[in-house]
């Protein structure tokens, strides 16, 4: 299967500037997952501004 790294960007919502893994959705869910973490994807824009992808975040941000 061929990386959509092109297509992912136009959806990444992704605010870290020099993030690596930035359109690389497999490596990014993975980075993230190791880190106790959720990708900015996970999250409303006005949260993902703020780094904090932690799974408590993201229960917050969507009211669970």
């Amino acid at each position: 299967m061929d990386c959509k790294k092109d297509q992912n960007l136009d959806n990444c919502n992704c605010t870290y500037r020099g993030c690596p893994r930035k359109g690389v959705c497999c490596d990014c869910l993975q980075y993230h997952l190791r880190m106790k973490q959720l990708p900015a994807c996970c999250f409303p824009d006005e949260v993902e501004k703020t780094y904090d992808r932690s799974f408590a975040a993201f229960a917050t941000a969507w009211g669970l």
